[in-house]
């Protein structure tokens, strides 16, 4: 009997390495040794009256870094930043995750990012690994952020250094397995110099400041995976569950320049719904970062509104006023959504 156990036990073990290494082929070594992640250096960035303002105006702006890593007051439908919280870190009121908080990002060296090197700091925000090597959540948007040039990360990092430093400690991120596997995979090390992106025409600042910002990965719709879907950019259909309604789902809105997107859109109203939320007759969900965007240039939003009318056209009705419906476009579950054709 004690033989037949340990047969059985040894067979099973056999195949749980099959089953284990089986996975680890598919999706990388990553999952066992963390994700793929360069050297830093202990290089400190140069500190210039130029990169202070430039870091003061993305962070504070385009990449809206205390949108996330500072305290809501949840009271008000505004969703309003906790001033003498500024980038101190925030436990995310996300149902379906738990202990999810984006990072104290202010100069702390205990709770913060004090005793992170430069480099560090900027590999954190362009390739989304920490101090210690591991891999940040997703939705730290590093992907959208590995666009930022070495001239703008540099800018921000310096700029961090100056806010107030918060002692504040966050709780550590716990994920369901799987997910904690696939966040390990993600990351993609930046090995060469990343140069000033091109800048002669209003639609190519904008597409740059776009991707900064992340409007792609909000307003496009994605699969279980997360992957988006293809033929659907900025074409809405994305899904927030709002911070002080558990269990209520929006989608963002179609911003291409489609009649059921953007194309009744002047520059005029582009400009006041990015600086207040305001549309005619109603307000948006607070959970695009108003508080941020109205921070940025005119010249800024006017180069954004250029280049949105450069993207595909999207035939693609999204509404968070009207009955849900299916879509049979985004697979998902908006008002409209039963209007739209899959094609």
């Amino acid at each position: 009997m004690a033989v037949r156990a340990k047969t059985v036990f040894l067979s099973l073990f056999a195949l749980l390495v099959v089953v284990v290494l089986g996975g680890i082929t598919a999706v990388g070594w990553q999952v066992v040794l963390g994700p793929d992640a360069r050297p830093v250096t202990s290089t400190a960035f140069e500190v210039t009256e130029a990169r202070l303002a430039r870091g003061k105006y993305l962070a504070e702006g385009p990449t809206h870094c205390f949108f996330c890593h500072t305290e809501h007051d949840m009271s008000t439908p505004e969703y309003p930043l906790v001033d003498s919280k500024k980038g101190a870190g925030w436990v995310m009121p996300i149902p379906q995750l738990n202990h999810i908080a984006s990072k104290n990002i202010t100069p702390d060296k205990e709770t913060g990012i004090g005793d992170w090197s430069d480099d560090e700091v900027a590999r954190a925000i362009r390739e989304g690994v920490r101090k210690d090597g591991t891999a940040l959540f997703l939705l730290m948007p590093y992907m959208d952020f590995a666009s930022l040039d070495d001239e703008d990360v540099k800018s921000i990092v310096v700029y961090l250094r100056t806010i107030p430093a918060v002692q504040n400690t966050v709780p550590v991120r716990s994920l369901p397995g799987p997910l904690e596997y696939i966040v390990k995979t993600m990351p993609k090390p930046l090995t060469t110099p990343q140069p000033s992106h091109p800048s002669s025409t209003p639609a190519e600042r904008g597409k740059y400041l776009v991707t900064m910002a992340g409007c792609g990965t909000c307003h496009s719709p994605t699969d279980a995976e997360g992957t988006p879907l293809p033929g659907l950019g900025f074409a809405g259909g994305g899904v927030f569950s709002l911070p002080d309604q558990p269990g209520k789902l929006v989608c963002t809105a179609n911003i291409t320049p489609d009649p059921s997107g953007m194309a009744h859109y002047d520059e005029g109203l582009f400009h006041e719904t990015m600086r207040t939320g305001q549309i005619p007759g109603r307000m948006l969900n607070h959970i695009m970062p108003f508080s941020a965007f109205r921070n940025m240039t005119d010249e800024d939003i006017s180069d954004i509104y250029s280049f949105l009318k450069t993207v595909p056209s999207v035939k693609h009705r999204v509404s968070n006023t009207d009955p849900p419906t299916a879509c049979p476009l985004c697979n998902q579950t908006h008002g409209l959504g039963d209007r739209n054709v899959k094609q």
